[in-house]
């Protein structure tokens, strides 16, 4: 087999993959030890569940740059990228029913005093909850959630 058919073969079988980025936004201080920030999604797949903020990485754009603008537009909160830490990449087949869809995840440690939320773009409510009493998540988020608090230990 020639090169050009070698080329041809590899672009027909190329998987096709989407990029989003999430983030774990633990805010520490009053009622709770550590509370996260969760949205409440206003868009299917999982209309009206709670989840992670986060989205789609657009062309040309950085991870972690998404990462910035996607929490901005669902909760009002705008971070600069240094409080943005690489927690881990979840790339599970079937952790979105969208399609394939690989993640990378973030995490930002907030003090309370400075969380003022406003949902936003495809979120219809962000609010903070107790780390230790969470309500049920959409896509594969309890297990993110779970590798930040092992990240939290170390």
């Amino acid at each position: 087999m020639g090169k050009k058919a070698t080329r041809r073969t590899l672009q027909a079988k190329r998987p096709v993959a989407f990029l989003t980025t999430d983030m774990v936004i633990l805010v520490r201080g009053d009622s709770f030890k550590t509370g996260i920030v969760l949205v409440r999604r206003g868009r299917p797949p999982f209309r009206g569940r709670w989840a992670l903020p986060g989205g789609f990485v657009e062309e040309g754009e950085k991870s972690r740059a998404a990462a910035r603008r996607e929490l901005f537009e669902e909760t009002g909160l705008r971070l600069p990228l240094s409080a943005f830490t690489y927690l881990a990449c979840f790339s599970d087949p079937g952790r979105d029913p969208r399609g394939r869809v690989v993640t990378e995840v973030f995490i930002v440690q907030l003090a309370r005093r400075k969380l003022r939320l406003q949902a936003g773009d495809d979120a219809r409510e962000a609010r903070v909850f107790d780390l230790a009493r969470l309500p049920p998540l959409a896509f594969d988020h309890e297990k993110i959630v779970a590798t930040a608090k092992k990240f939290l230990k170390n």
